[in-house]
């Protein structure tokens, strides 16, 4: 915590404390205990990117650029980055209605649903959105094993059982939760949803389960428009910026850790960043790093794996969308690795 203690004069008080497969114990939760990860695994999908209309706002092409600057610059070794496999049929209909998953697969979905989401209905679309949900369930498999594990993807939070919307297709968070629940993975698990759109699918979805905790702090005038309240909302008025934003966070975050998850799900979106033409808070790339350091030192000190998934980011130019993300990896790789 010395980067934020020098930084800004604030301090942290906490009074707690083969992927898809992988054989986890809800009774070795606490074995990750200043557990230095020797080599990491992140799941990614990189087939294709979407071919979207000349002019559309969601910018496809960041999830390459992503996996391009992370080989690029020796972030993570071919080693630690692993294909996503992608998710059935039997695990997304845990969180989703059969109705609206067939409509998916087979291109009969109502057309509305498809405005809502923003994104024209494609084949690629189909098959990014099922890697999408799998990378986040390897990822988190993973974790479970060695305490930490990360989705170049995933964090589609706006997504509900029956529609998407917001560029949402699936939600891979509610997927991963009710399954693992399903299959008595965990016990408890907590959601850290710092993208500055509010998890209004994740709090749907999940808000009627005891065993999930949902933390999301957002911008207070931004989309969506009608928010589901989350165990705890933290909205937060344009233009916030770097202290205020962490004054917040770190006043909060100790309820997340009381609340004793078996996983954290950090959904580090990175669309807070001033340049975002769709965030309208004003962090800096310091203040975003400042954020992602506090988020998974806590976590690595309180001993709870975490599932890292990707979120927003609509910088321009997108560069500094792609920036903050690889800023994201670099400082996971200080936390878990030194």
């Amino acid at each position: 915590m010395d980067r934020i203690d020098n930084k800004y004069g604030i301090h942290l008080t906490c009074n707690t404390w083969n992927h898809r497969n992988a054989d986890s114990q809800i009774t070795s939760r606490h074995a990750t205990e200043n557990k230095v990860i020797a080599q990491m695994k992140i799941f990614f999908y990189d087939h294709s990117t979407l071919q979207l209309p000349q002019g559309h706002h969601f910018p496809s092409q960041k999830y390459s650029m992503l996996l391009d600057e992370i080989r690029n610059q020796k972030i993570l070794g071919e080693h630690e980055l692993i294909q996503s496999i992608p998710a059935t049929r039997d695990e997304v209909i845990v969180a989703h209605t059969k109705e609206y998953f067939d409509g998916i697969i087979t291109g009969t979905i109502d057309p509305k649903i498809m405005r809502q989401i923003g994104l024209p209905w494609s084949k690629d679309l189909v098959e990014r959105s099922l890697a999408s949900v799998g990378g986040s369930l390897c990822a988190a498999n993973e974790a479970l094993v060695s305490g930490f594990s990360g989705n170049l993807g995933g964090g589609t939070h706006h997504a509900m059982a029956d529609q998407g919307m917001g560029y949402c297709v699936f939600n891979d968070l509610a997927v991963v939760i009710l399954n693992f629940l399903r299959l008595k993975k965990i016990l408890r698990t907590a959601i850290i949803d710092l993208d500055v759109h509010q998890g209004n699918g994740n709090a749907a979805i999940l808000g009627s389960h005891p065993e999930v905790f949902t933390f999301s702090m957002q911008g207070q005038k931004n989309y969506p428009y009608r928010k589901v309240p989350s165990t705890l909302d933290i909205n937060l008025p344009d233009d916030t910026g770097d202290k205020a934003y962490l004054e917040h966070l770190i006043t909060v975050l100790p309820k997340v850790f009381d609340f004793n998850p078996d996983i954290i799900f950090y959904l580090a979106g990175v669309d807070p960043l001033k340049e975002d033409r769709l965030g309208r808070l004003s962090l800096t790339m310091s203040g975003l790093g400042e954020r992602d350091w506090l988020v998974l030192e806590q976590c690595q000190r309180h001993s709870i794996p975490v599932c890292l998934v990707m979120g927003g980011g609509y910088a321009v130019p997108i560069e500094l969308t792609v920036q903050a993300h690889v800023q994201t990896y670099k400082i996971a790789k200080e936390v878990y690795q030194n």
